[in-house]
């Protein structure tokens, strides 16, 4: 269904019947609007620009020219991010997602890691604007052990999908007294918010279900209760867990919202025969298994893996500023999709 069939159906009499369907198909009208009316004014901007250009030339008004230079450099920016926004075109590029962490290989040096790995991605997200919370984070001495993100906002996993995978630090430690090079690893993996409407199988008896007391720093905002609750699947061995929210049922829709997300991208990878090149919880949290090398001595170097891109600004994207990584990681996949 095309906009215009969009915007017919959304003008009939009978289009709040099933309301459910009715916010649906609105929220795909916005992303629709939102990816074509860009372009239809980016092009009239242009057209007048040419002919702003042509009247410029010929009356040799110099102002005018270099006014007409630094809007060009403006639109060939917002030439940029409209063409990302069309690579975003996968099933579910356009849904929220869950954004887990886990420390690796490294100890100590991994946990702290995986702190650094989560306030980059913080910083990421609160830039574009998104939304986030953190239905679990187990914290450890120096750092964290596991955390898990959920990203609300137009397109979160089409842009976050690219970051699965494991993340290699290398630095002088700030936990050893000799000040020795150590190396750390990460995986991060990144999987859709799904609709209800979309079917993923959970047979009760493949679910084993622990609920436990939530952690906290203590005081009354400690749970006394077992509200706490951890799902594990047992044909895949994947284990998700919710304890922020003030009940057990409550943690439990969450859990099982954050299961049927991981089910769905396990699912798809198996189908796409690329489960195993893919699935960051089944590989080797260490070496050789890396998509991206940041770097802090020897020398400073962030490096994608896949598309070769790298960085020498390193507290740049250590602050969130990862969109060139992950834009050269859309192109990439498009380019092998398109044998380009």
């Amino acid at each position: 269904m095309d906009i215009q069939d969009l915007e017919r159906e959304a003008a009939g009499p009978d289009f709040w019947a099933n309301r459910e369907k009715a916010e649906k198909d609105l929220t795909r009208l916005k992303r629709l609007r939102e990816k074509i009316e860009p372009w239809e004014k980016l092009v009239g901007a242009i057209d007048d620009l040419g002919e702003l250009y042509e009247l410029a030339r010929g009356e040799a008004d110099e102002g005018l020219l270099a006014d007409i230079e630094r809007n060009l450099e403006k639109y060939k920016d917002s030439y940029r991010e409209l063409r990302v926004l069309e690579l975003l075109s996968g099933e579910l590029d356009g849904n929220d997602a869950f954004l887990t962490i886990h420390s690796g290989a490294g100890g100590t040096e991994a946990c702290d890691w995986t702190g650094m790995l989560l306030r980059m991605y913080t910083r990421w997200i609160e830039r574009r604007g998104f939304r986030v919370e953190i239905p679990d984070m187990l914290e450890a001495e120096g750092g964290v052990k596991s955390v898990t993100l959920q990203v609300s906002g137009d397109y979160a996993y089409g842009y976050l999908k690219g970051e699965t995978g494991i993340h290699r630090l290398v630095r002088i430690s700030p936990f050893d007294s000799n000040a020795r090079r150590h190396t750390s690893f990460a995986s991060v993996y990144v999987s859709p918010l799904v609709d209800d409407d979309i079917e993923v199988e959970i047979r009760q008896e493949d679910l084993r279900v622990d609920t436990y007391r939530s952690s906290g720093a203590g005081g009354q905002h400690v749970n006394k209760t077992d509200s706490a609750v951890r799902f594990t699947h047992l044909p895949t061995g994947i284990v998700v867990a919710c304890q922020t929210e003030r009940s057990q049922i409550m943690n439990r829709a969450t859990a099982m919202k954050m299961l049927k997300s991981r089910l769905y991208e396990y699912y798809r990878e198996q189908r796409d025969r690329e489960n195993a090149q893919k699935a960051a919880e089944k590989k080797d949290i260490s070496w050789g298994n890396q998509i991206r090398s940041y770097v802090f001595q020897p020398y400073q170097m962030v490096k994608d893996l896949r598309t070769r891109y790298e960085t020498s600004n390193i507290q740049a994207v250590m602050d969130g500023y990862i969109d060139t990584f992950i834009e050269e990681y859309l192109r990439y996949m498009w380019q092998n999709a398109h044998g380009a």
